[in-house]
């Protein structure tokens, strides 16, 4: 298996040294080190707290902003009654997770929270996200429709603000809200993730690019199957669906990653 994959790493590399613009994507590219090969090293979260219930997006994107700079990870999302909830934190046990909620609410910060339990469950939290991990079919499937969900949000770089998400943001709001870490830049997610062969990704694995030019990962995407995926493509467009037969997707993709 080893030996198949490291020659379609070669057959990539010649590939990207022709750069031939009309041909199919490459199917393997760059590898992460090999100690990361095959291991499943993104960790998964721990408790979290959900708070907030805005009918303008814009408003849980500022109120997450606001819990950054508590020194909280969040991410907003749609729930299934119109209205946008916040996620954020992450901690080993139900009662850490109760008591900063409750410390959040004694400063102002927070009117009312929940606390959800690692699988994704939480009172009025709708079914959207609750997914048992070990469940790889029901996580990727989640992992589609939670991207789903951001459909048309605006784009900015540098993360999650009042605007809306980069590329790797998006990303790792989407994993995040279904349990799973992942680093902050694409770079870095590409660094972690498991190579995989195109053919061979699924829904829910993430797609890399080099949209600056050159061999460096600089942009990232969700795998929809079928060669079509949702991404935050460039400052001043919204959060939308492409396809690698897309041209200039061709000629720039790096590679396919995993984490489940």
């Amino acid at each position: 298996m080893l030996s198949r994959h490291r020659r379609g790493a070669s057959v990539a590399a010649a590939l990207l040294a022709l750069a031939a613009c009309t041909r199919a994507p490459r199917r393997t590219v760059e590898r992460p080190p090999s100690s990361l090969v095959g291991a499943r090293v993104i960790p998964r979260l721990g408790y979290t707290l959900q708070a907030g219930a805005f009918a303008k997006v814009e408003n849980a994107a500022r109120f997450a902003q606001a819990l950054q700079v508590q020194g909280l990870e969040a991410a907003y999302y749609g729930s299934e009654d119109g209205l946008y909830r916040v996620r954020f934190g992450d901690f080993a046990t139900k009662e850490k997770a109760r008591a900063r909620g409750e410390a959040l609410k004694a400063a102002g910060v927070i009117e009312t929270f929940w606390v959800v339990a690692p699988n994704g469950s939480a009172p009025g939290a709708g079914g959207r996200f609750q997914v048992h991990p070990e469940d790889e079919k029901g996580l990727r499937a989640s992992l589609v429709e939670t991207a789903t969900g951001y459909l048309g949000v605006p784009y900015l770089f540098g993360g999650t603000t009042e605007k809306g998400f980069d590329c790797s943001g998006l990303t790792g709001a989407v994993y995040r809200l279904n349990g799973l870490k992942l680093p902050r830049s694409s770079q870095a997610q590409f660094e972690v993730g498991r190579a995989v062969d195109l053919d061979d990704a699924r829904a829910g694995d993430l797609l890399f690019f080099a949209t600056n030019g050159g061999g460096r990962v600089s942009h990232v995407a969700l795998y929809l199957g079928d060669g079509a995926f949702i991404h935050a493509p460039r400052p001043g467009q919204g959060i939308r669906r492409d396809r690698l037969s897309d041209r200039y997707y061709q000629r720039a993709f790096m590679g396919a990653r995993s984490y489940l």
